[in-house]
């Protein structure tokens, strides 16, 4: 389809996105902030009535004593708990089908999910197919179950993905690797708890390509073309904490100042991208993610400053704002200048925390393909400049070892 004419399309697209959502119900959140709030939110939902509830996750985590302290509040308080632990990476369709018949058979009135972006998106999927019909194909799409999952708590244990503040799902085609994203009101986390006690242990490479993601969240949701709610304001707190925290972090994981403010940012950019989703980055970084299994922090971390790149003009003025906001360059200075400063402060953050400008586990014999499947998804992201195959086409060759 010519350039011009998904153009058109993509405002077609967004008007009748932004008209659901409009219209779609609210739905509430809680958070629980700081040392030991991961007990707070156990405590919480006892307090709800819940008797019987199913905590998801993965298997390094229990192994690693961290599911025992996130849950201890629930076990104090003679909460009966199930588990499923077969999360991986990008977790499947199977996944949650296992997830689902161990919530029906355990007769689980609510979810906690416990780890990083992966598990709390089983989570939310799990939660669904436990009061619903189908699988969780049936679900990609916004409000596509029939009847509300299961109440959702979430505890993280990286600040990267910000799912624990956001109602979508990213979910992966077991057979194709390629990536689907079911939301809806009702799959928002009805609480959570951000806790640095359960993230000193994060070693410093995953701090620091989660930490690149939630960077990624907190600017696409600024750069975005819509502006609902506070999510401005949340983009700009999460930024200038990233920035201010994630080197430090990453050098010494027991800084709990450090991992506190991690969490926040990543918090913080959750709710940003929950208001005004995401965009072009996360359709190239998908696309890899999916089929070479590159972790989703990383595969943001090397696309982010070449959308930065390629929006540079559109999105100049939110791009100054951001530089004099991180301290990258100094009042008076012009637009387009700052705008480049920015980038490149993105640029020096990344290569401090020691994420790489390339991978060689994309392969340069699968770049249209890649690139068409970004460009689809690209789509329905309220983006300043709507991607096109070319300047996609180039963004992977950039990135390909």
């Amino acid at each position: 389809m010519p350039q011009f004419l998904r153009k058109i399309l993509h405002e077609l697209i967004l008007k009748l996105i932004k008209t659901v959502v409009t219209f779609a119900p609210g739905a509430r959140h809680t958070a629980f902030v700081g040392s030991g709030s991961s007990r707070q939110l156990c405590e919480h939902v006892a307090r709800t009535g819940v008797r019987r509830v199913l905590v998801v996750t993965d298997k390094p985590l229990r192994d690693l004593g961290v599911v025992d302290k996130a849950v201890a509040g629930l076990v104090d308080a003679g909460l009966e708990l199930a588990y499923y632990d077969g999360v991986l990476p990008d977790p499947t369709y199977d996944q949650v089908t296992e997830g689902v018949q161990v919530a029906k058979s355990s007769g689980s009135e609510a979810v906690v999910a416990i780890g990083g972006g992966s598990s709390m998106d089983a989570a939310k999927l799990i939660a669904t197919g436990a009061t619903n019909e189908g699988s969780a194909a049936d679900w990609i799409g916004f409000n596509k179950y029939a009847n509300d999952p299961l109440k959702i708590y979430a505890i993280p244990t990286t600040s990267g993905t910000g799912s624990e503040a956001t109602m979508g799902a990213v979910i992966s085609d077991p057979q194709t690797h390629e990536k689907g994203i079911a939301s809806g009101s009702a799959m928002l986390p009805a609480a959570v708890a951000v806790d640095a006690d359960l993230i000193v242990g994060l070693p410093p490479h995953i701090t620091a390509a989660t930490g690149i993601d939630a960077l990624t969240h907190g600017v696409e949701a600024f750069i975005s073309r819509w502006d609902r709610g506070t999510a401005k304001e949340d983009a700009r707190i999460a930024i200038k904490l990233i920035f201010a925290h994630l080197a430090r972090a990453c050098r010494d994981g027991t800084d709990l100042d450090a991992r506190q403010g991690m969490a926040m940012g990543a918090y913080y950019a959750g709710l940003a991208i929950n208001q005004v989703n995401v965009g072009n980055v996360h359709a190239i970084a998908h696309q890899i993610g999916g089929k070479y299994g590159i972790p989703h922090g990383l595969a943001n971390a090397l696309v982010l400053p070449h959308i930065l790149e390629f929006c540079r003009t559109e999105a100049e003025p939110a791009l100054a704002e951001l530089s004099l906001l991180v301290g990258a360059g100094e009042p008076g200075e012009g637009q387009g200048v700052l705008a480049q400063k920015f980038i490149q402060a993105v640029r020096d953050l990344r290569t401090e925390v020691g994420i790489p400008d390339k991978s060689d586990l994309i392969r340069r014999e699968d770049h249209g393909k890649l690139a068409d499947l970004a460009l689809a998804e690209g789509m329905s992201y309220p983006v300043p400049r709507l991607l096109d195959r070319s300047n996609a086409l180039a963004i992977l060759g950039e990135i390909t070892e």
